[in-house]
């Protein structure tokens, strides 16, 4: 779902950019002013964690899941033209568990942030 991936630490964080089109598989022609489903946003959120993770060595061909939200709020919709900058910073790793805050900005806007729960096999 990501663009690119613009920055990633191993295991503290990472960055990537979003450009939303109004051909997203998750935009309807007869429903754009609803804008992107939420959700949506903690997954690219995700996604963005996983690169923190997966670039640690001891992580190397292990698969990373998406374990769950802790916290979410949103502050405004997403609309197609918006260009979202993700950002996850990891606040907890422990073996096989990890937590990392992240957060979506729109023009220098946090419109989007939460804390994600990701689990290591």
């Amino acid at each position: 779902m990501l663009d690119k991936i613009i920055e990633v630490r191993p295991g503290e964080g990472a960055k990537a950019e979003k450009l939303l089109t109004v051909n997203e598989w998750f935009f309807s022609k007869q429903h754009l002013e609803f804008g992107m489903p939420r959700p949506i946003a903690m997954e690219m959120l995700a996604q963005t964690g996983v690169c923190a993770l997966l670039s640690m060595p001891e992580y190397k061909g292990h698969n990373v899941f998406f374990g769950g939200i802790k916290e979410a709020t949103y502050k405004d919709s997403f609309r197609p033209g918006d260009k979202l900058e993700l950002a996850v910073e990891m606040t907890k790793l422990k073996r096989n568990i990890g937590e990392g805050h992240g957060t979506v900005t729109r023009d220098g806007e946090v419109i989007c942030e939460g804390t994600l729960i990701f689990a290591i096999e």
